[in-house]
């Protein structure tokens, strides 16, 4: 197994928080936080140790090894990176995350590392970033109805 499936990196993600923030990360701690079974957990772990991205060490719990904390770092990263970059375009939280949960594990390193340029120059541009926040501040027809995009393209709008 060369990279780690989409649910191992959750995990993984997961057990690194967990162990950030209480400093040990337990099987019903994962299942309580991902919203799983103890018996999913447990077998994801086994799965996990058996490709040596954990360990299990009595008394401490799971512990990621150093090749669990990197996979882990980079999802992290991935994630902050998408976040950075959604809150520019004001987008809320909770959309954020329900969008950052559904295609973080679709895009490549080239995509994310483009999107953190991109959210680089906006930072570093932040009047470009008003002017296009000022173009999207324009009425549009709402996506989810009816299943059309908001506003088609420019050329489109042109023909209108």
């Amino acid at each position: 197994m060369g990279t780690p499936s989409q649910s191992a990196e959750d995990y993984l993600e997961r057990i690194h928080e967990l162990i950030e923030e209480k400093g040990y990360a337990r099987v019903v701690d994962i299942a309580s936080s991902l919203k799983v079974k103890q018996a999913s957990v447990t077998n994801m772990v086994q799965k996990l140790g058996e490709l040596g991205y954990i360990n299990y060490e009595k008394y401490r719990g799971l512990i990621l090894t150093e090749k669990g904390r990197a996979v882990a770092r980079k999802v992290q990263e991935r994630h902050a990176t998408l976040s950075r970059f959604f809150s520019l375009l004001g987008l809320d939280a909770e959309t954020q995350q329900l969008d950052i949960e559904g295609i973080e594990h679709h895009l490549s390193g080239k995509t994310v590392e483009c999107l953190a340029d991109l959210a680089q120059f906006f930072e570093d541009q932040p009047e470009v970033l008003q002017q296009f926040l000022k173009s999207r501040a324009r009425p549009r027809v709402d996506a989810s109805v009816g299943g059309a995009e908001s506003r088609g393209t420019r050329r489109d709008a042109k023909r209108r």
